[in-house]
């Protein structure tokens, strides 16, 4: 992208993001954090510079600089992309690490995150703000909702779908075609043989409700 990136968030999640834009020479402007013990520090040499909320660093979006919304709950993720869009008519640009592998015939919605040696095949659908970590993998006609976190190693099966605001751990597996309900959580290293209703937690092998 020409524009240099603004991105929200400056811990775990912003650090990734920030790695993924580095990874791709593509030029961070700042970052912006609420915790005001990271303001006026630096996060691999980019500078974090103030609130999330900050009108004289997010009036530069749109014509000039590109924002990423990298904050840790989906919650967050989910408000600050309503912000921007009804207050600054701009929607999060994807952060996409270079050695990700993200097919052409993938369909993505705005502001994902999809981490190094990641892959998301043909098919394949993200909404929007969802984090797919490390070395996780979204086969082919599977489905992702929005603001929806894959843990590193995560492997969602063809056909499966994973709902909106869930959260898959690493290293977790959904066999083909199972469904994982909007909010549901997959504990790390699971295996979904059989569908998890929305708000359920499961864990195990095979996963079981906790």
């Amino acid at each position: 992208m020409e524009n240099p990136v603004i991105i929200l968030g400056a811990q775990a999640i912003g650090t990734a993001a920030l790695d993924a834009f580095l990874s791709n020479d593509v030029v961070v402007y700042c970052l912006l954090d609420d915790d005001p013990k990271l303001h006026n520090t630096e996060l691999l040499d980019v500078p974090v510079m103030g609130n999330t909320d900050d009108g004289e660093l997010l009036k530069l979006l749109g014509k000039k600089c590109e924002v990423f919304v990298a904050t840790e709950d989906a919650a967050s993720r989910r408000s600050l992309a309503k912000m921007l869009r009804d207050e600054y008519e701009v929607v999060p640009v994807n952060s996409i690490h270079q050695r990700a592998s993200v097919s052409a015939h993938a369909e993505l919605g705005h502001g994902n995150y999809v981490g190094p040696n990641a892959v998301v095949a043909a098919t394949a659908k993200l909404g929007e703000g969802v984090l797919v970590g490390p070395n996780a993998v979204v086969e082919g006609q599977a489905s992702v909702g929005d603001y929806a976190q894959l843990g590193s190693g995560a492997q969602i099966g063809v056909g499966a779908s994973v709902g909106a605001n869930a959260f898959v751990g690493a290293g977790a597996v959904l066999v083909a075609g199972v469904k994982v309900g909007d909010k549901a959580r997959v504990g790390a290293g699971s295996v979904v043989v059989a569908d998890v209703p929305g708000g359920q937690t499961v864990f195990g092998n095979p996963a079981k409700q906790v």
